[in-house]
């Protein structure tokens, strides 16, 4: 199995979630391989206080190579490009 990891930080949270609700997530949707998306829900904290996101994404895939394929497609490009649309305050993706 392999992971890509989204963790945000945008500056207007509403609007960040409200695009998330009715553009991103159709566009994961459609991003070939994925197999479950899964993000945060609520305050995210450390283990002496919050910390400075807003959401985590996760998405998981079989392996690493339709991780990347997915990432390669048109499908994942056009998610690529997006971000800057909604993860204008800061945006860390990592794959393992």
């Amino acid at each position: 199995m392999a992971n890509a990891l989204a963790i945000y930080r945008p500056p207007a949270p509403l609007a960040f979630d409200d695009y998330c609700a009715n553009t991103l997530t159709a566009s994961v949707k459609k991003n070939p391989g994925r197999r479950l998306p899964e993000t945060s829900v609520g305050r995210i904290t450390n283990p002496t206080r919050p910390a400075p996101f807003h959401q985590i994404a996760i998405l998981t895939f079989d392996d690493m190579a339709v991780l990347q394929a997915g990432v390669g497609s048109a499908e994942g490009q056009a998610a690529v490009a997006d971000m800057a649309n909604f993860a204008s305050g800061g945006a860390s993706v990592l794959m393992f």
